[in-house]
């Protein structure tokens, strides 16, 4: 009798805990869950919206978005998997339209218009874009190459949103390293950057500190603290705190000011700084007061001249005598200086305003302020992007500087983009300082000439190798090259049967030295280091050993690597299982009245090269 009892045995006589657990087992799906639950009440009530089984469902298929619900929230699982699913639709639909719109140009000011009126949560559509982003395999790149400019502009709207914020708030709540991760972020949107991790790894070595402090001092008062609980007073202690600093830092971290590379990029942003215990005067400073102020120390920041230093009060607090500080140098592994030092150190005399205190904002404007002179520096990045990103840090602090307005407006004119934001950008200048009206004036002439041009352009010219005025093209677009004088490997996105640049390039480039000068098949190359070129088909040769191309614009043109050639960009579909398909349909009919139902650039280029 017992066998047969245990016979009839099913499903629904199993324990709760029992029966949540299979239904949590990882081998079932979205849709296998939605069967189930259409089977009966017991089996209904064990997978209700808000219940452990559509969380783990939930958390199995989107496992990175867990982090932005607590425990404590009262969730309705289903209704967030259906949002979720829905985000992504809308991101594919998003992603596959800018394909369509923007082959032929570069995305408009106004292109992102749709990103910015979402009727989905932020994080699911970000979300989205990353999975596109993380494809295994060589395919779908065209998807990746927008789906990365996608979520570059909505990150940076989000890290720009936060700036506003910060430097609204009052002065003793701006958080330097605060104002240092965001541009850290505003600069790297596509990095995983976040101000926690950062003080995170700053208060590990803050730790370290304390634990040195212990043995000299065990009875110092920043050994028992927490951060920024306490303001040492007494000099002597604040002195055994820096000390601890210069040797956690300096000589068992091995932090260190980079003089080889002070011009690299990565010395600014202070996560580098904490990666690569390197960094210049201004980052490594911002590193440094924060660890001091965490262990009770207040040091202050100056805008010393050519070289960013803190400052220490020897004297009065407050005082505004500048020989009752000294003055400190973490570029130099934290040298204390004097007046007359800190002028050796630069090798010339300055004034007394240049030895004081100066706000977040300033510090910050000093930080983006490098960051310009960086930008204005680099010429193999044909887009300027660091420019353009340090020029939209600088304008959200000061939105009325002539100066700099001047420049985004002349660099948006260079590289040919955006001509109606340099209108808007020229109007606002003319408003702030009538002077400017001749410059103004050349800018608007030539601006409002160019929208003409494009109006007038019936887009790019289909050419056909096949015709017999091409015979001498002799290589394909997507072919793996060689460059036979310079040896740099690239692929060809683009012909000409003979040179079409005009007189003075083919004189700069000395064409004419070529045993068949410019009568002769150029192509248009994305070249390994992130540059595209113009080269002679006399110039280039088939790789022997093809491979990947890591140009930034690769899935402009090409849709797929094969390992030996590339695709030309062709509309991908990238579909959910067609389980999720189902899941939906199924669901809906479980869990609501059947009403809703889930639904479903060209960059102008400076050519080089010969």
């Amino acid at each position: 009798m017992a066998a047969a009892e245990a016979e009839r045995l099913c499903l629904t006589d199993l324990p709760g805990e029992l029966l949540e657990l299979i239904l949590c087992c990882d081998v079932l799906g979205a849709a296998d869950i939605g069967r189930v639950a259409c089977t009966c009440r017991r089996l209904r009530e064990a997978c209700q919206p808000r219940g452990k089984v559509w969380r783990e469902r939930f958390r199995l298929r989107w496992p990175s978005l867990l982090k932005y619900y607590s425990h404590t929230d009262s969730v309705s699982w289903l209704e967030e998997y259906k949002a979720r699913h829905n985000a992504g639709l809308e991101a594919q639909r998003i992603v596959s339209s800018f394909s369509k719109r923007f082959f032929s140009e570069h995305v408009p000011c106004d292109g992102f218009s749709d990103i910015e009126t979402l009727g989905c949560p932020s994080h699911f559509f970000e979300d989205e874009l990353m999975c596109i982003l993380n494809m295994e395999g060589r395919k779908g790149l065209t998807w990746k190459y927008y789906a990365k400019k996608i979520l570059y502009f909505l990150r940076q709207q989000n890290i720009l949103k936060n700036l506003k914020e910060y430097l609204q708030r009052p002065a003793d709540q701006q958080s330097f390293l605060e104002g240092a991760v965001l541009i850290d972020q505003y600069c790297n949107p596509l990095s995983d950057i976040c101000l926690k991790s950062v003080q995170a790894q700053v208060d590990e070595i803050t730790d370290k500190v304390r634990k040195v402090l212990r043995t000299k001092n065990p009875r110092h008062p920043s050994v028992a603290s927490k951060a920024g609980e306490i303001l040492i007073p007494e000099v002597e202690l604040q002195r055994q705190v820096l000390d601890a600093m210069n040797c956690v830092l300096y000589e068992q971290l091995k932090y260190k000011g980079n003089e080889l590379d002070y011009y690299n990029s990565l010395n600014s942003y202070i996560h580098q700084v904490l990666i690569r215990r390197t960094g210049i005067p201004i980052s490594l400073s911002v590193l440094y007061l924060t660890i001091a102020r965490q262990l009770g120390v207040k040091l202050e920041p100056v805008n010393f001249p050519s070289h960013f230093l803190l400052r220490w009060c020897q004297g009065k607090e407050g005082s505004t005598d500048i020989f009752d500080y000294t003055y400190i140098d973490a570029f130099g592994k934290g040298k204390q200086l004097t007046v007359k030092e800190c002028e050796y150190l630069i090798g010339h005399h300055v004034t007394e305003e240049f030895y004081g205190v100066v706000t977040s904002k300033e510090v910050l404007q000093r930080m983006v302020g490098n960051l310009l002179n960086l930008g204005k520096r680099e010429s193999t990045d044909q887009s300027y992007q660091l420019l353009r990103d340090s020029l939209d840090l600088y304008l959200a602090m000061y939105p009325d500087n002539v100066q700099h307005l001047m420049l985004q407006a002349r660099l948006y004119f260079h590289l040919g983009i955006w001509p109606e934001k340099v209108l808007d950008i020229l109007q606002h200048i003319q408003a702030l300082d009538p002077s400017q009206h001749g410059a103004v004036g050349y800018l608007v002439q030539h601006t409002l000439e160019h929208i003409e041009r494009r109006k007038e352009e019936v887009g790019p010219e289909v050419k056909h190798r096949s015709d017999e005025k091409h015979k001498e093209v002799c290589f394909s677009i997507g072919l793996i090259m060689k460059h036979k004088r310079y040896g740099y490997n690239c692929v060809i996105y683009g012909w000409d049967p003979a040179c079409m640049m005009g007189h003075e390039w083919i004189r700069n480039m000395n064409v004419h030295s070529l045993p068949h000068g410019p009568h002769q098949p150029f192509y248009n190359v994305l070249v390994e280091d992130g540059s595209c070129r113009y080269a002679a088909q006399e110039n280039l040769e088939h790789n022997s050993e093809p491979r990947e191309i890591p140009h930034p614009d690769i899935g402009r043109y090409f849709s797929e690597f094969t390992g030996t050639h590339y695709l030309a960009n062709t509309e991908l579909e990238i579909r959910y299982p067609e389980d999720l398909e189902l899941t939906c349909t199924t669901v809906q009919k479980i869990y609501s009245s059947g009403k809703e139902r889930m639904t479903a650039a060209s960059q102008g280029w400076k050519q080089t090269g010969v």
